[in-house]
């Protein structure tokens, strides 16, 4: 298969780490080429603050080497700028008169320092802060000047500014605003970091506006519009970006203050993308690094085929990344109604808290001095939990009383947002790799590896893990003992190797039994089921028929939501006469089943009967139960009749990594078998109760309210989206109740309450069934003849 050619403009994080995504999606698909302005590889622009502040190197902010480009196949062009995208001929056109053209082109061009118009600009010495270079010239700039000024005290600013006091310079921070960062900090926390900062050597001078920058051909200082002066050798412009749109809008796409997309990041121009700080989504302008690698997730599996419920916008968090200060705001913190706010101040440990509330559900905060739990508020926020006073009494505790944060995350909890990287993952990295320093665990995992703003809970966690009170442990879990690997990278290579066949898969992912084991065959063929439905027959050469330990065989007519009629009755009835068929009997599952048939009957068993049977196969959807009451019970039983044989319908001759059960109850006074199975569905007078996750047998577990449907049609439509999800992510032999508290019952909802991805995950199951319905035809026709 010829490879599609897919272009990216642009080679900063958003653009890069795109490909990445792209390049774990599906590594075959495309033919990538890369410009980038720039004469370097990818590396952390992020992270340029601590490159001026001296604790890193540049080598040490590289993200991906020449090597890696090399490795992946992608052609790198550095020190290139594309001026024309012609979206007619569909080619884009460089600097240096090279013309490539495209399939699929992404726009990662990020953004431009903005310059104040004022007289002066020009003048040597006034630097942005933007790249490499500017780093460079304020490092060689330091050797022989000792006044520097940074107009902006916003993050950038604030950042820059101490890497030039660490360069043995004088400082003073020019700000139009009355406090430092106010987008970020209320009035209290700005306040205690311009104090925290000035015991740094820091000056500050807040509430001016420059008028001019002062001097001959090199810069000499500014005068402000009250007429004041300061003296400089060097300004460094830090007070924001601009989205670089130029090219795209001189190519005719559609831009506002950015290159406007849609939820899939596409551009107005059909295969033309846009993501990171030159995109606009839905009004926003995103310049942090979570939600321009968020876009590129989505853009990732967008443009590789891959369903994606789109890019929903991000709630965002800033960490301040200056030695010896912590500071951390998120979401909404102005306390304006109806919002009311929680606030600590301590003055003496230098410690402020303000956490803001609308009703019971936290919107905001402010953290400075300790922002240890800046993840926790953050996953509070996006999940938008209620919080009972007992909880809220908990904010007011002093960093000292409280047990360590990392201490009571969960596994599935994150700990660095920017890569999506949980605690778990870290755990286990730590555990298998024997990693000792943060620095490592960043090389394995990425955390900590972009914006830096996780390093605190990152080293915090390490210390966890090698304390002797520590006592987690995540096992690797292999699919068995015949391979190291895991089931989902077994499942990756036989997609990627388009393997068809247990034994090909066994013999391409060098299997240490060539046979394998009972555990691998299983899962094998049901991995292989799922992506190969032609895979295996559905009907056994018994058809259909269960073979006993005594030689004889049982088989079960089908009766969908076990309702039978007297016609299907009086057909078994004379089947059992006629060949004698010994022993007759209603399962658990409410159907009847026939034992002892000998096997040379068996045809003609089939043939007398003339009804389908259910097929035997154990990891499957079971036959769906009702639970109508007793004779006391006066509700209407018909619909709960007429949902389950429905349902048994749509679900018929579906594989299940595990056996999934499900129930329909009449009404809520007859409910307590639906609690109680992988789904149940419960009457109620506003339609059905959908439970998901129970469990009978010796380990009862009661499953967990999912949704009410108001019809029996919604009902039928989550239900089996729902299924289909399972099937898609579970891993072979876990039970449904396992998969939910693995993934999450809110990931679950916010999948299947997406009306585009529950037709998506209905419109495949159905594909699946109408699959199956043909082999299962083709197969028992073969049988007959």
């Amino acid at each position: 298969m010829n490879k599609q050619k897919l272009v990216v403009v642009g080679n900063g994080m958003a653009g890069t780490r795109c490909i990445e995504e792209i390049l774990e999606n599906d590594p075959n698909l495309f033919e990538i080429t890369v410009f980038g302005s720039e004469p370097h590889v990818n590396y952390n622009r992020i992270l340029l603050s601590t490159v001026l502040q001296g604790s890193t190197s540049f080598d040490d902010i590289t993200i991906n080497d020449r090597e890696w480009y090399q490795k992946n196949k992608i052609q790198l062009f550095t020190g290139e700028t594309v001026l024309k995208i012609d979206i007619e001929k569909r080619t884009v056109k460089t600097d240096k008169k090279r013309e490539v053209s495209y399939d699929k082109l992404i726009i990662a061009t990020g953004s431009v320092p903005f310059m104040i118009p004022i007289p002066g600009i020009e003048k040597e010495g006034v630097i942005t802060f933007r790249t490499i270079e500017d780093c460079q010239k304020m490092i060689e700039s330091s050797k022989k000047y000792k006044r520097a000024v940074v107009i902006g005290g916003g993050l950038l600013g604030l950042e820059a500014a101490r890497g030039l006091l660490n360069l043995g310079m004088e400082v003073n921070v020019v700000h139009i605003a009355s406090y430092l960062m106010e987008r970020q900090l209320d009035p209290t926390a700005a306040k205690m970091l311009e104090k925290a900062l000035e015991n740094q050597g820091m000056n500050f001078l807040l509430e001016k506006e420059t008028e001019e920058i002062i001097g001959n051909d090199r810069v000499e200082g500014l005068r402000f519009k009250d007429g004041t002066v300061v003296e400089a050798d060097m300004v460094v412009m830090a007070v924001g970006v601009r989205p670089n749109i130029q090219l795209a809008r001189e190519s005719g796409i559609a831009a506002n203050r950015a290159i406007l997309v849609n939820d899939f990041m596409e551009t107005n121009v059909l295969d033309i993308y846009a993501v990171g700080e030159c995109a606009e989504h839905l009004g926003v302008v995103y310049g942090l690094v979570k939600p321009l690698y968020e876009q590129g997730r989505v853009l990732a599996k967008h443009i590789c085929g891959l369903d994606t419920k789109g890019y929903q916008g991000t709630v965002l968090s800033t960490q301040l990344k200056i030695s010896g200060v912590d500071v951390f705001s998120v979401g909404q913190f102005a306390g304006d109604a109806p919002a009311k706010a929680i606030t600590i101040q301590d003055d003496l440990n230098g410690v402020y808290k303000k956490v803001v509330f609308q009703e019971k559900k936290m919107v905001g905060a402010v953290l400075f001095g300790d922002t240890s739990e800046g993840s926790r508020f953050l996953k509070m926020i996006l999940e938008k939990k209620e919080l009972s006073e007992a909880e809220k009494t908990l904010l007011y505790q002093a960093s000292e009383d409280r047990v360590s944060p990392v201490i009571s995350m969960g596994l599935s909890d994150i700990i660095c947002n920017c890569h999506a990287v949980s605690k778990g993952t870290i755990v286990e990295a730590v555990q298998q790799g024997c990693l000792t320093t943060v620095k490592q665990v960043k090389e394995c995992t990425k955390a900590s590896g972009s914006c830096g703003g996780c390093k605190p809970l990152v080293t915090e966690l390490l210390s966890y893990i090698q304390s002797d009170s520590f006592d987690e442990v995540i096992e690797h879990n292999t699919m068995c003992s015949c391979t190291n690997l895991t089931e989902d990278e077994v499942v990756r290579e036989i997609q990627l190797g388009n393997l068809l066949s247990a034994q090909e898969v066994m013999a391409a992912l060098g299997w240490k039994q060539s046979d394998g084991c009972s555990v691998c065959r299983g899962a094998l063929d049901y991995y292989l089921g799922m992506i190969h439905p032609d895979y295996g027959n559905f009907v056994n050469e018994n058809m259909d028929a269960t073979r006993q330990s005594d030689g004889t065989y049982s088989i079960i007519p089908q009766m969908y939501g076990g309702m039978t009629n007297a016609e299907q009755l009086r057909k078994i009835a004379d089947v059992v006469e006629k060949y004698r068929i010994p022993n007759v009997t209603v399962t658990s599952g409410q159907r009847i089943l026939l034992m002892g048939i000998k096997k040379e009957t068996l045809p003609n068993v089939w043939s007398d009967l003339k009804m389908p049977l259910r097929p035997p196969h154990r990891y499957s959807i079971q036959s769906v139960k009702t639970d109508i009451g007793d004779d006391v019970c006066q509700c209407d039983k018909l619909p709960s009749l007429q949902l389950a044989a429905l349902l048994d319908k749509k679900l018929e001759f579906l594989k299940t990594p595990h056996p999934v059960t499900i129930c329909v109850s009449t009404c809520i006074h007859s409910g307590e078998e639906a609690m109680t199975k992988d789904i149940g569905l419960i009457g109620i007078d506003r339609g059905w109760e959908i439970h998901a996750g129970g469990q009978s047998g010796r380990d009862v577990r009661v499953g967990e309210l999912l949704y009410v449907a108001e019809t029996s049609e919604v009902a039928i439509e989550m239900v089996t989206a729902l299924i289909q999800y399972y099937r898609e992510t579970a891993s072979y032999l876990e039970r449904s109740g396992q998969w939910i508290d693995r993934i999450g019952l809110i990931h679950i909802r916010e999948v299947l309450f997406e009306r585009d991805l529950r037709s998506q995950l209905n419109k495949r199951l159905e594909e699946d069934v109408m699959k199956y319905k043909e082999i299962f035809k083709r197969s028992f026709l073969s049988q007959e003849v």
